[in-house]
């Protein structure tokens, strides 16, 4: 058996101090290396240990209200205690079938890394119920597991009768990245819905509303992406306003002759409902924008940080206009780092108001559109 290693920190130290920083000795300048000597040193960190036959533990989700810290790792979903993380972990065992395993095998999947049951969606169904989806050794699946309506009950099963495709939630592959939210019982996926991890879509499935996705195929919907983050951010008090913000980085179209990665945000309204002669079943609200993260240099040329990794979106009183912490890194042959940068609602909604991006043609450069805007206008 493996021993299983997840470790959990509740802060992120800022500033060069000793391991406890006092009144008298407050950090001056944000630190940008945190050995893991000093993290343990910290007291907000704590390994979870346990024996398991298992590796990649990659997808979290914090529940408060139980006070458990779900985590997806292959063929497993656990639940912990947020007080004390080792404390009678409840464990599932959700592995494919052994025929399931035993074809992906056979189509030429490697049998650790590929051919097993990754779980890469957790999300809260409803107050007693979590939604959870897996690659299924290439064979998508998802169900439903019981946590109990308290955290008192220490309930967490799988519901095997309730299983169904996963297909338009989970890859197929489990090294491509998977963004979703669950709002209202409709699961919005950023996702990979074929075998061979090439068609990329953002995806509504679920619920009562039409099925809807980006056009298919299509590279100036989406060209090559990896989803990084989803979030709902309303516009206002109206609930037909409120949008779902996709955070990806994508193989940028603007300079088709170079290798160049830019980091997206995307924008969908939750009442679209798709064309009625043209893009149907497709979303007709969807926009992006480049997500821009760079430093001035001494000569006035600009760093970029182009490859987005993460997004933490930090809620204020106002929850409309919520922080949004984005963490990047370059990979150039002339520079390499990471950064962290900031944006606001504000600047965000503005960009996606115009202007935009037009073409004449394919041997034209992109260029703002100086015409009269249409109406509807687009991403409305």
């Amino acid at each position: 058996m493996l021993v299983a290693g997840l470790l959990l920190w509740a802060s992120l130290l800022t500033g060069a101090w000793p391991s406890f920083p006092t009144q008298d000795h407050l950090p001056a300048t944000p630190r940008v290396r945190l050995s893991f000597k000093e993290l343990k040193a910290t007291g907000t960190a704590h390994f979870f240990n346990f024996l398991l036959n298992t590796t990649d533990y990659r997808i979290l989700l914090k529940d408060e209200d139980h006070d458990r810290m779900y985590v997806g790792s292959k063929d497993y979903v656990l639940s912990l205690d947020l007080h004390d993380i080792n404390r009678e972990p409840l464990i599932i065992h959700w592995a494919a079938s052994p025929q399931r395993i035993e074809e992906c095998v056979l189509s030429g999947k490697d049998v650790n890394g590929e051919c097993g049951n990754f779980v890469r969606l957790i999300q809260p169904w409803n107050r007693t119920h979590l939604y959870v989806c897996g690659t299924g050794a290439y064979n998508p699946m998802c169900t439903y597991v019981n946590r109990g309506r308290r955290a008192q009950d220490y309930i967490f099963y799988l519901e095997p009768e309730r299983l169904e495709s996963g297909k338009g939630k989970c890859p197929y592959d489990p090294k491509l990245d998977t963004a979703s939210a669950l709002i209202n019982e409709e699961l919005y996926a950023g996702v990979y819905i074929d075998f061979m991890g090439t068609d990329a879509a953002i995806f509504r499935t679920l619920g009562k509303q039409t099925a809807m996705r980006t056009d298919q195929y299509n590279s100036r919907w989406l060209n090559d992406p990896s989803f990084i983050h989803a979030e709902l951010i309303p516009d206002s008090a109206e609930r037909n306003d409120d949008k779902l913000y996709f955070f990806f980085r994508e193989r940028s179209a603007e300079a088709p002759q170079s290798p160049a990665v830019y980091a997206r945000i995307g924008r969908i309204c939750l009442n679209d409902d798709g064309g009625h002669c043209c893009l149907v079943n497709k979303w007709s609200t969807f926009l992006k924008a480049r997500l821009v993260c760079s430093v001035p240099g001494e000569d006035g040329i600009e760093t970029h940080f182009d490859e987005l990794q993460d997004v933490f979106v930090q809620q204020t009183q106002d929850v409309r206009n919520p922080v949004i912490y984005a963490v990047f890194t370059s990979s150039g042959s002339v520079f390499r780092g990471s950064a962290v940068c900031v944006y606001s609602m504000a600047d965000i909604r503005m960009v996606f108001n115009g202007p935009f991006a037009h073409k004449e043609g394919p041997n034209y450069q992109w260029m703002p559109f100086s015409g009269k805007m249409p109406y509807p206008r687009p991403g409305t």
